[in-house]
């Protein structure tokens, strides 16, 4: 499911300066090959976080600078094209995927194809609907990092025609305590909406932080208001329906709230009038059926005095979330963290017995719950890692996860199908390795087969004596020198040398 955007909203987008990779995230304009920058901040363009892929233009005339440029991936030999983020082991991040076709190719319609979050299929990007109404599409997950690196890789699928390309792509780190009733061990977030309602324009922002080298070589992190919305820089969209909108009159910090919504978001809401119900069919697309975290925000519209409360019952799709909601002018939050839903979505605020007001509702968040696809042993990660710096020429899709999703494993690699994937066999026969033959390839104790010949390997053969379930080993037609140690022969299912 993408989330649309008319172009000139890429105007307000707020743009993070990071000489350096920061924890506070960065955000990369794809294709580009100079900065662009909005006040005091800036896209950085994507060179160092891929290898791979080609860079190009758009031609539309006055297109906005981000979306001027693009990377795509013409190497229909890949089985996936992966960027690489600098960011804190174990910290939450939310990622942004942007595309605009543009035409750059000369082809009418948009490629589909998919993207892959950390080994994890996370979409399929169709962007054909929205092009041919003259706006980009976006994609938001969130999800916590698994390593001191996070990877995002566009890969092609049956319905891949052409070639995979991406706009800009966004990073964003969140707090411990934002969406945290959710396993990010086990589960990521995909935004389905994000919804400011009452409201007529978009929600977007956070503040500047920037790292600046002091006069003694020291660093220093300093952070300043640049946009006045959203800290985590989420995008919250209007939502009007035939319902009558009201204005706030009492304003409060987003900080004594769950998931930390903007201050902004409490500007307008919606309501009725004394003993009405309220009925919103939101989110306004059809959902498939699986779980789903929701999160609605209420503020009672009127000025703060002891009679500014109202209590309400929220039900979805007739189902009771939250019975009695007495909601006053300092605000509340209610969720559901895996809460069913399927097709269209309707959620009714029925007023409580005597109530002198209408239910009133601010905000809402919705988001599909993915259960991650599992990841690859780090040993084995880091082994295969060690092996890559061998290549002269690595394949294309030497990145990201080496064994995850199955059918994206990196060329030469078949690994087992568990939810922690070991290496099972490498078959890099005739692939320009030179150099030494990593000692890290020991680590690998799940493979069978290590088919390495007819490159330039040189050096001596390392001790692969943990290797116990190793059954074939190919290092012919390389410059190796040195005897064959005998640890090999120690090897009980090694059957061919």
């Amino acid at each position: 499911m993408s989330l649309s955007i008319f172009l000139l909203w890429l105007v307000c987008i707020p743009l993070s300066v990071h000489p350096l990779p920061a924890p506070g995230g960065f955000q990369l304009n794809c294709g580009a090959s100079e900065d662009i920058t909005h006040g005091n901040l800036k896209y950085i363009p994507d060179k160092g976080f891929i290898s791979v892929g080609n860079k190009s233009a758009i031609k539309t005339a006055d297109v906005l600078p981000v979306l001027s440029t693009l990377r795509f991936f013409p190497d229909t030999s890949a089985k996936k094209y992966c960027y690489v983020l600098p960011v804190i082991k174990g910290g939450k991040y939310l990622v942004r995927t942007t595309y605009y076709y543009g035409g750059y190719d000369g082809g009418k319609e948009p490629p589909v194809f998919d993207q892959i979050i950390q080994g994890t299929k996370w979409s399929t990007v169709n962007t054909t609907e929205d092009y041919a109404n003259g706006m980009s599409s976006y994609y938001e997950i969130i999800v916590a990092s698994l390593a001191k690196t996070l990877s995002v890789c566009l890969a092609r699928n049956v319905h891949t025609t052409s070639s995979p390309f991406i706009s800009a792509l966004e990073i964003e780190y969140l707090g411990n305590s934002v969406y945290n009733s959710t396993d990010f061990s086990k589960y990521a977030l995909v935004t389905v909406a994000r919804d400011n309602f009452g409201a007529d324009e978009e929600i977007i922002g956070k503040t500047s932080e920037n790292i600046l080298e002091t006069s003694d070589g020291k660093y220093v992190k300093t952070i300043e208001p640049s946009f006045p919305d959203d800290q985590f820089n989420r995008l919250w969209q209007p939502f009007i329906d035939q319902n009558p909108v009201v204005e706030c009159q009492n304003n409060i910090s987003s900080s004594e709230f769950w998931n930390f919504p903007p201050q902004r978001v409490f500007a307008s809401a919606i309501t009725t009038s004394r003993g009405k119900a309220i009925k919103i069919q939101w989110p306004p697309v059809s959902l498939p059926s699986t779980k789903y975290y929701i999160a609605l925000y209420f503020q009672d519209n009127r000025t703060p005095s002891p009679y500014s409360w109202r209590v309400f019952s929220v039900s979805i799709n007739g189902q009771n979330f939250y019975k009695d909601l007495n909601v006053t002018a300092n605000g509340v939050t209610v969720y559901g963290s895996e809460w069913p839903l399927s097709g269209q979505t309707e959620i009714t605020l029925t007023p409580g017995n005597n109530i002198p007001v209408g239910p009133v509702i601010n905000a809402g968040e919705i988001y599909h719950i993915l259960p991650l696809g599992g990841r690859t042993l780090t040993r084995d990660v880091m082994a295969m890692e060690n092996l890559a710096r061998r290549f002269v020429n690595p394949p294309s899709d030497w990145s990201g996860d080496p064994c995850l999703p199955p059918e994206n494993s990196w060329t030469g690699v078949k690994c087992s199908q568990d939810k922690l994937a070991r290496v099972v066999a490498l078959n890099l026969t005739s692939m320009g390795i030179s150099g030494s033959l990593p000692s890290s390839l020991a680590n690998l104790t799940a493979v069978a087969h290590i088919w390495l010949g007819g490159n330039k390997l040189s050096g001596s053969i390392p001790n692969l004596s943990t290797l116990k379930e190793l059954q074939t080993l190919h290092l012919e037609n390389n410059k190796l020198e040195g005897p064959i140690p005998q640890s090999l022969g120690q090897l009980g299912q090694l059957h061919e040398l």
